[in-house]
């Protein structure tokens, strides 16, 4: 199999296991489920695989890794730079 595809299928069954856990997550929580966002984390769990594969090398185990994680990284980045309302209290 190609490196490039398999880095890819790995980044991808890394980030639907990390999604798997999400959805149990939310379901045990009885919250609402995103689809869309859930296939965009792992559409972007493919890609962030098959960049991974090919700066290390093609490693299998980073590549599922960075899947697994990777979108864990880039949601933790949109929510520290998020901005919120902030009210200020005149004097």
């Amino acid at each position: 199999m190609d490196g490039v595809v398999l880095a890819g299928l790995l980044g991808g069954i890394g980030g639907l296991t990390r999604g798997v856990v999400g959805l149990l997550k939310a379901l045990s929580l009885r919250r609402r489920i995103i689809w869309t966002y859930y296939t965009i984390t792992v559409v972007i769990a493919v890609i962030i695989g098959i960049f991974v594969g090919i700066i290390f090398d093609f490693d299998p185990r980073l590549s599922l890794l960075a899947g697994y994680a990777g979108t864990d990284i880039l949601e933790g980045l949109y929510k520290s730079f998020k901005v919120e309302k902030v009210y200020v209290k005149k004097k």
